[in-house]
């Protein structure tokens, strides 16, 4: 993955890290790159500390990922 100013959000946010990542695995099998962005210790805590989590993945990658994202 390249530089962060590069990358926006999809999937409309989430509201937890678990939830995230099983978007994330969506777009792994379609062979789309992603990080997961969200304020628990990056997974050590069971809660999130601002109320949900965000998936980014790289600008040329938005469309396709929001195609994949938009089945769940």
């Amino acid at each position: 993955m390249s530089d962060a100013d590069h990358m926006v959000e999809v999937g409309g946010g989430f509201a937890t890290r678990s939830d995230a990542e099983l978007a994330q695995s969506a777009l792994e099998a379609a062979g789309i790159e992603s990080v997961i962005a969200a304020d628990d210790a990056g997974g050590a805590y069971p809660f999130d500390l601002t109320g949900g989590a965000r998936l980014l993945v790289e600008q040329e990658d938005a469309e396709a990922a929001a195609a994949v994202l938009g089945d769940r």
